[in-house]
């Protein structure tokens, strides 16, 4: 084909996966399954008939494009919320994958027949969750920020530890024993945190002193400075997946000029990334060899759903004071997605036995139990108590950062059952240093009153200075939840 027909067959693309993104967010599904789904409708099936069939570059770009993603997990997430579940997630993530692993394995050689390698090889790409599937759903969920905490940490830290046990199961090579392969692990994830605090540290430190010539050009270095933390912890011999989300971690939180620009661009990225690796999935799988596996592919997902996935998160999540509910969605929202089926092809591309099969059981399993899944899930919270028709939704709170003020303008919008309805602001008792300059309601503007009551519906716009917006967000919750007499009900908005 010529460029000009290329660039038309890729623009038409993208903005098809785009107004799949709408229909798939209205049916309350993963965006995962309708990129897949134009991945197969242009394959070599569809009426387009576009044949790929390489499985070596598949897994060079799935590689390139999963750590765009997490870079882009990283940079927008926020460290204060998900900071009381890192230890939780790091246990699930690294404990609770080897319990999955082990449980998975066994499955698959009792009920599928499959050989013990195949077997754990299979258990092991199927092992980590995918944040790109796990938050186009959760996100819409009013849940306890301690559980989203929790599973958005652990889909960016439990990539790395599967990655080094699929890949030491594809060697055509005696598979190390348990010691060796815990010490590789041990050493590859320690070494790639390290990596990616001190890259994202020194790269904080550096974007804070160096004036650069146009703002558009800080996304770009706190994104390539995220990418290459991979590539220096992979030439360390390191978990380079590891070492870009906890730099990107770190730059996203840092106080850097423009971060909502920074924000904006790397979910933008994020985005074409999900779109480009989606779909060439979807061309990568052959229509032909999947309904064969549907029956085993049913079989492991079950276990992998009703078992491994519950039975890892009850015992990786003793001592750390979740509930009984908050296990159990924790559970159920194990979505898999593109990460399983990327790491699928590493087996195809060393050429291991069965390769293709194991390709095509991931492949349905990532599907059914998406569909299975993903719609349940605001039932799946309803039911373990963590949310309900009638409960008060959070606040959402955008913020931009005034950077010669060391001030942040914060928007907060008041939802329809929120108790901040009907207050006047003299009453909400902000901390000092934070003042709402702006109401927006109904359209109009206006500079309030401290004697201006509040409408549910209204946007306000909020300066506070660094050094209390934490408080201010808080007491804004607390209100929220309680309403004026908030703090004699004991509320603190956390």
């Amino acid at each position: 084909m010529h460029l000009d027909i290329w660039l038309l067959l890729g623009a038409t693309l993208v903005l098809s996966a785009i107004i799949a993104v709408r229909l798939s967010h209205q049916a309350g599904l993963p965006t995962l399954l309708a990129y897949m789904g134009l991945g197969l409708l242009i394959g070599e099936s569809g009426p387009l008939h576009i044949r790929f069939d390489n499985a070596e570059l598949a897994e060079t770009l799935g590689l390139a494009a999963l750590v765009l993603i997490l870079a882009e997990g990283g940079i927008t997430t926020s460290w204060r919320r998900v900071r009381p579940s890192v230890p939780a997630a790091l246990s699930v993530s690294t404990l609770g994958t080897l319990i999955s692993i082990v449980v998975v394995a066994l499955s698959a050689m009792w009920f599928v027949g499959l050989e013990w390698r195949p077997a754990f090889l299979l258990a092991a790409v199927l092992a980590p969750t995918d944040a790109a599937a796990v938050f186009s759903v959760l996100r819409r969920l009013p849940l306890p920020s301690r559980l989203t905490g929790l599973l958005e940490a652990e889909s960016g830290f439990n990539d790395a530890p599967v990655v080094i046990i699929v890949i030491t199961l594809s060697a055509h090579t005696a598979v190390p024993n348990m010691a060796e392969l815990l010490g590789v692990m041990v050493y590859e994830l320690v070494a790639g945190g390290i990596v990616g605090v001190a890259i994202g540290w020194l790269g904080a430190q550096a974007l804070r002193r160096v004036a650069l010539p146009a703002s558009g050009l800080y996304p770009i270095a706190v994104l390539s400075l995220s990418i290459g933390s991979y590539g220096a912890a992979s030439l360390m011999h390191a978990s380079g997946f590891l070492a870009v989300y906890v730099s990107a971690l770190v730059l996203g939180n840092a106080r850097l000029p423009h971060r909502p620009a920074t924000r904006g661009f790397a979910e933008g990225v994020g985005w074409l990334a999900q779109i480009g690796l989606f779909v060439m999935l979807g061309l990568l799988a052959d229509p032909g060899d999947l309904p064969g596996q549907i029956l085993p592919a049913l079989i492991v997902g079950f276990v992998l759903l009703l078992v491994a996935r519950p039975l890892s998160v009850v015992l990786s999540t003793i001592g750390f004071r979740l509930s009984w509910g908050e296990k159990v969605f924790a559970s159920w929202a194990g979505l898999r997605g593109a990460v399983p089926i990327v790491l699928a092809t590493i087996p195809m591309v060393a050429e291991v036995e069965h390769a293709d099969r194991l390709f095509a059981i991931v492949f349905n399993i990532v599907v059914m139990f998406t569909l299975l899944q993903g719609p349940t899930l605001p039932l799946a919270s309803r039911l373990c108590g963590l949310t309900s028709d009638e409960q008060t939704r959070e606040l959402d709170v955008e913020a931009a950062p005034l950077e010669e003020l060391h001030a942040d303008l914060l928007e907060v919008r008041v939802p329809a059952d929120s108790l901040i309805s009907g207050v006047e602001i003299f009453e909400l008792r902000l901390p000092p240093g934070a003042s709402i300059t702006l109401v927006v309601r109904d359209g109009a503007s206006f500079v309030p009153e401290p004697t201006t009551p509040l409408q549910a519906g209204d946007t306000l716009l909020v300066v506070t200075t660094a050094e209390v917006r934490e408080a201010t967000e808080r007491r804004l919750r607390a209100v929220s939840r309680k309403g004026r007499l908030a703090g004699w009900f004991g509320e603190k908005g956390q």
